[in-house]
């Protein structure tokens, strides 16, 4: 066999093959011995309780009635532990990996303090806590009657104490994995903070819970320095089983190995339905859902998608924590926002407007402002004649989808439209009735039963629009929702979207980077740049005439900006661009050139244009039926020219070629800044 034979492992599979390459690493002997050392000084101490064992008297040793009553005793004190630790580490949990609070990591230091600690010195701690003569134990007499040393709760108490750190940590880190979208997508459909906990978060991080809860029964199980310190020994009552293993290596060694290698057949089996999962993971992430996605799905699903015609929102029946929204209802916006992003926003009911603008410039701080979910921004904020903003995100009307649409991975397409609808106190059959007809109405009403995993992304998309369209939302937020899209499924949803936002009685913001959707989708282009409103005006003024470089260059467009004089543009960075209609001498302006305007030449042109600069092709892009050329220059700033491809033949252009560029001056329009 050659040697690349041996490194590359093929395996076919109907339909396809996949081929994998595993590239062996020598592993150094300075490593690999220490490695095996530690492998055998594990495994020692557990073949010693194999080889040590009487099996022919295992069954003997552990029906005796002293084993018997002790295992009872200790599956009682560990479920009861877990179920302590469930109630009061879950809160924790969540408080340490959601809530940022002034000592935060003392706190997590608390919680961690029991695995380091020595066991009798925790069985100490909670002696002079809790004991007859601790800080609370006389209170606990006296008020309560309680008695917790050399008491069955005192054994319950110390196996807590030692246990519960290892869920904690475990959900913690669950809840630290699980992107806090799906939390504040579920509020902004009208869940309350405890209703989105119990059907958001507590499944989605059930791995995590499991693993944390697995662990902390095993640990309370096998719990022994501070239940004897604190608790005693008492049999029947404080002995659990880990204490009798104790009690018979006094007197009967070969019962205590039988009993030992019990509770190493107990912890082993946790180990092995862990598999190392010790922390959990949310069971969704973005990458895994987009592969499954691409899996499941097949061609035919995302292509049948029947456009429904405009129809406006299904009622959403009154709530008790809101006040009730109907079909008829229509709401203007006003917002007051202020903090990173600094703007004032009206907008009557109806009106969709594109917000814009580079990486930074407060685009999701605006929407998340409106949501109330971000310390950035403040927005004080009216819909329609109702002031929303003292209420918290699950009360203010304000839907949000985000670019992923953020679809709860544990629910169906049906489940994940209705979730809005209970929320708002539908009853649980008129929610399913009404979010099957949203489905219907964008077109995947098909992919009612199946989970978010099992659709493509474009169907995914129409699923989350529809859950925000259900819940009659006084304003829609919408933070890049097709720009997960292919182009064939971007048409097809942006057609869609667009017949539904017609009959929208609210407002919708809708954040974007592709000059199609706003031009197309939009009533008002809102462009931002560091918080600041650049422009606001419909699609075609901002096409015409962009103020901001971003917005020109997104739309294709040369931006250059500069200074007026009198000849023209003074430019940034450095030269002069000489237009027909200078603006007043001093005055901060940007110069917007398109490419088509670009004339392109090997030899200085001759004639009329008035602006000429040497330069050198560095990149040559196909546009459609044209070609793109980007041409670099010492005297004037980069520039992008647009030719047919016989133009490129014809001056032999290519990466490197000396060129000259000439723009007329009638050709440069120049808006003020």
């Amino acid at each position: 066999m050659s040697r690349l034979s041996r490194l590359t492992l093929t395996r076919r599979a109907p339909g396809r093959t996949r081929t994998r390459t595993r590239t062996r690493t020598r592993t150094p002997v300075a490593l690999a011995v220490p490695a095996l050392l530690a492998v055998a000084f594990l495994l020692l101490p557990l073949v010693g309780i194999l080889a040590r064992t009487s099996w022919g008297e295992v069954g003997t040793h552990l029906t005796s009635p002293g084993v018997v009553e002790a295992l009872e005793l200790s599956l009682l004190v560990s479920f009861w532990a877990l179920a302590l630790s469930l109630v009061l580490g879950v809160p924790l949990a969540w408080l340490l990996a959601r809530v940022d609070f002034p000592g935060k990591a003392f706190v997590r230091s608390l919680v961690l303090l029991p695995m380091v600690l020595p066991p009798t010195v925790g069985g100490v701690a909670l002696l002079l806590a809790f004991g007859r003569r601790g800080l609370l134990g006389p209170c606990l007499e006296d008020t309560f009657g309680i008695t917790l040393p050399f008491h069955t709760s005192g054994a319950v108490v110390a196996a807590t104490f030692v246990a519960m750190p290892f869920l904690v940590i475990s959900l913690e880190g669950a809840l630290g994995g699980l992107r806090p979208t799906y939390e504040e997508t579920a509020a902004s459909l009208g869940a309350s903070p405890v209703r989105v906990f119990a059907t958001v978060t507590l499944p989605m991080v059930a791995p995590g819970l499991l693993a944390g809860a697995a662990l902390t029964w095993a640990r309370a199980l096998g719990e022994f320095g501070a239940t004897i310190t604190f608790a005693g020994n008492l049999p029947g009552t404080t002995q659990t089983l880990p204490l009798q293993v104790y009690l018979l290596l006094q007197g009967s060694p070969e019962a205590a190995t039988s009993v030992s290698l019990l509770l190493l057949a107990i912890a082993m089996a946790v180990l092995i339905a862990l598999r190392g999962r010790w922390t959990g993971t949310p069971r969704d992430t973005t990458d895994a859902t987009n592969r499954r996605r691409k899996q499941a799905t097949s061609p035919d699903d995302e292509t049948a998608a029947a456009d429904a015609a405009p129809v406006a929102p299904a009622p959403v029946a009154p709530a008790r924590e809101r006040e009730p929204t109907t079909v008829h209802e229509r709401w203007a916006l006003h917002a007051d926002v202020t903090g990173f992003t600094r703007l004032t926003l009206d907008a009557e009911p109806g009106t969709t407007i594109a917000v814009v603008g580079p990486n930074g410039a407060g685009k999701t701080t605006l929407l998340r402002a409106l949501l109330g979910l971000t310390p950035r921004a403040h927005a004080e904020l009216r819909l329609g004649a109702l002031d929303v903003t003292a209420l918290p995100p699950h009360r203010r009307g304000v839907a949000w989808v985000p670019q992923d649409g953020a679809l709860f991975p544990h629910l169906s397409a049906l489940s994940n439209t209705a979730y809005g609808l209970r929320a708002h106190g539908v009853t649980r059959a008129e929610a399913r009735r009404s979010a099957q007809l949203w489905l219907d109405r964008l077109g995947v009403g098909h992919l009612a039963h199946r989970k978010p995993a099992q659709v493509s992304g474009g169907q995914a998309q129409r699923v989350a629009l529809a859950r925000a369209l259900a819940t009659s939302p006084r304003l829609l937020l919408l933070d890049e929702p097709l720009a997960a899209l292919d182009q064939t499924t971007r048409a097809r949803v942006r057609h869609t979207l667009r017949s539904h936002l017609e009959g929208f009685g609210g407002v919708c913001l809708m954040v974007t980077h592709d000059p199609v959707e706003a031009v197309s989708l939009a009533d008002r282009v809102l462009v931002l740049d560091e918080g600041r409103v650049v422009q606001d005006a419909p699609p075609a003024d901002v096409t015409r005439h962009p103020r901001s470089p971003w917005v020109a260059r997104m739309l294709g467009r040369n931006a250059w900006p500069g200074t007026a004089t009198a000849d023209g543009l003074a430019l940034t960075g450095g030269g002069l661009l000489v237009v027909a209609d200078p603006l007043p001498p001093g005055t901060r302006a940007l110069a917007i050139i398109a490419p088509e305007a670009v004339s392109v030449h090997r030899d200085r042109p001759s004639g009329s244009p008035r602006n000429v600069w040497p330069g050198t092709v560095r990149e040559i892009t196909s546009s459609g039926s044209r070609l793109r050329v980007l041409i670099t220059s010492e005297r004037a700033p980069d520039l992008v020219a647009e030719i047919t491809p016989q133009a490129a033949v014809e001056l032999g252009l290519a990466d490197g070629v000396p060129v000259w560029t000439s723009v007329k001056a009638t050709e440069a329009t120049v808006v003020a800044g």
